[in-house]
């Protein structure tokens, strides 16, 4: 069994393992305990009871946090012509057609987050096995395929994070980073429980939210009593 360090003991005895922790008293201990030498993102991880394999218990959706992430999100635009130019006054950092789509295909990924305009997707069908396993491929449910370019790459820029269920039911999101006030944190997270619950498949059954944790990049898990967050 391997060895726990000083600060992974030090951590542990921060947080007791089975408590349910109130929304403001799990941000404070997950914040005091992002002491890496960068700034930490704040994630959270939610349990679902749900069963992704079922088409009807499939979540997924896109939520804007009021306060950002604190990330600076490349946004790769393919579209052409008055479309293009929209994109780039709009701050896309990549915009192409076939020229984006040959790079891509050469392996120059040089944007987070992806968008395109219907006209293009006979293009970017083409780059699914490589956009789709990186959660990049453009998606109408999604507003990722749009002809309102200008909106989409401002959202992308403006906290819009995607968020997807994963085979063990849970979903996995980042709120912003530890510097960020507990209040700018607390609203982010509100907003994104928010998305999951409006996001909630017909299929799901009985309690829909099972857990809720939340930790920093090499912080510990604190799991928060799903009551308390939004009050």
């Amino acid at each position: 069994m391997a060895k726990l360090t000083k600060k992974a003991k030090a951590l542990q005895g921060t947080v007791e393992p089975l408590k349910l922790y109130p929304v403001d008293e799990a941000l404070e201990i997950v914040k005091k305990n992002a002491t890496a030498r960068f700034d930490e993102t704040i994630e959270v991880a939610v349990n679902l009871n749900v069963d992704p394999r079922h088409a009807d218990q499939m979540v997924r959706g896109v939520v804007t946090l009021p306060k950002g992430t604190g990330k600076t999100v490349r946004v790769g635009v393919f579209a052409r012509g008055a479309k293009a130019d929209e994109a780039r006054e709009a701050g896309a950092d990549v915009v192409g057609a076939e020229d984006l789509m040959e790079a891509v295909q050469a392996g120059n990924i040089d944007f987070d987050r992806c968008i395109a305009t219907p006209d293009m997707m006979g293009l970017v069908g083409r780059l699914g096995k490589i956009l789709g396993p990186k959660g990049l491929m453009p998606n109408p449910k999604l507003g990722t395929v749009t002809m309102n370019v200008a909106e989409a790459v401002k959202a992308a820029k403006g906290g819009q994070i995607e968020f997807r269920v994963e085979k063990a039911g849970i979903v996995h999101g980042r709120l912003g980073k530890a510097s960020f006030p507990p209040e700018d944190l607390k609203a982010n997270l509100a907003a994104f429980m928010d998305a999951l619950q409006k996001a909630k498949p017909s299929g799901a059954k009985g309690k829909y939210v099972e857990k809720v944790a939340l930790s920093s990049t090499m912080g510990r898990g604190v799991k928060v009593d799903p009551a308390t967050i939004g009050a």
